[in-house]
């Protein structure tokens, strides 16, 4: 029982129009041993399993169902409504000797599914808009600085110089890049070191850049545009802050069946509540808008146990650490 129950949640991950509704009636019909079963939205039947008696007019008892909103019986049809957030979302109806109460509680079992289904919807919408937002958001600061770098270096070392234009164009294709909404580790790692090398251009290599990636984390696919802003804040609100070289790290390693990526930085860091306030986004807008917004992404794709971690005090620097499953459902990197 526990089993196909577990599995109908699989059979409607995709909602009641998704491609696996007529196994989920099949599943339905056998846990309430019906003769068959009907699973409807509010447009009407998307599947069935089995022979409805002839004559049985299962149209009209779906009408009856859904004006007014509660279970129905019209031998030999029983129906029950689906319930989702809330709205009536469709109609569980089932053909034969079945219990009034065990129909109930099987519809529920699907309007749950159902529910289930919605939200990760939902949360995909979420993650795609927050990434719309973060493009949209990538400094105009940084995009006039980098071009600044670039022409100041045209006529002292013209060969550097071609070396950060073709960079800078690598940059903006990759953060404007339409393939989808994830990416490697590797393509990640790729535009990171891209925007550093590009900033240590920009304040005469005042910084020491270190990279360390285990090599069975590299194709493993995270939400497009996770790393770069992190990086981009340590640069911006760490190390142009401080005096001196600083030194920032990106290192990530596999632990079990989480990919964990670590951002560290030595500069002016920040008190551990005003990290918290800039996740929560009642920070100042001039500081963070990239940190949450990844996180926001992270807990929309892999759930609310999946955020930022910020690891941070005055003077000491700032760590911020990325841990998400290394195998889910739907994150593909096209």
């Amino acid at each position: 029982m526990l089993r196909e129950v577990r599995l109908l949640g699989t059979d409607l991950q995709d909602g009641l129009r998704g491609g696996r509704t007529a196994a989920a009636a099949r599943r339905v019909r056998r846990l309430l041993d019906a003769d068959a079963v009907v699973l409807a939205d509010l447009d009407g039947p998307v599947a069935r399993h089995g022979a409805l008696p002839p004559g049985s007019e299962p149209d009209a008892l779906l009408s009856r169902v859904y004006e007014e909103g509660r279970v129905l019986r019209r031998p030999p049809l029983t129906a029950a409504p689906l319930f989702v957030a809330g709205d009536l979302a469709g109609c569980l109806l089932a053909a034969g000797e079945v219990a009034q109460e065990d129909l109930t509680e099987i519809a529920g079992l699907v309007a749950e599914s159902l529910d289930h289904a919605e939200l990760r919807t939902a949360r995909a919408r979420i993650a795609a808009a927050d990434l719309r937002t973060l493009r949209a958001q990538i400094s105009p600061h940084f995009l006039h600085n980098a071009l600044a770098v670039i022409a100041a270096r045209v006529h002292s070392d013209p060969d550097l110089a071609r070396g950060l234009l073709t960079d800078f164009a690598d940059y903006l294709r990759y953060s404007f890049s339409t393939q989808g909404d994830y990416a490697t580790v590797a393509a990640e790692l790729q535009a990171t070191q891209t925007y550093l090398e590009l900033q240590r251009a920009r304040f005469d290599d005042r910084f020491d850049i270190t990279v360390r990636m285990a090599p069975e984390i590299l194709p493993v696919a995270i939400p497009f545009l996770v790393v770069q802003p992190i990086v981009e804040n340590a640069v911006r609100h760490g190390l142009e802050r401080r005096s001196g070289r600083g030194h920032i790290s990106v290192s990530g390693y596999g632990e079990g069946p989480l990919c964990v990526i670590e951002i560290e930085d030595d500069g002016v860091g920040m008190e551990p509540e005003f990290a918290r306030a800039i996740l929560a986004g009642t920070g100042p807008p001039a500081r963070g808008v990239g940190l949450a917004n990844v996180d926001q992404r992270l807990r929309a794709v892999y759930g609310p146990e999946h955020g930022l971690l910020i690891e941070t005090a005055p003077g000491s620097g700032t760590r911020v650490v990325v841990r998400v499953p290394r195998f889910k459902r739907g994150v593909v990197a096209e």
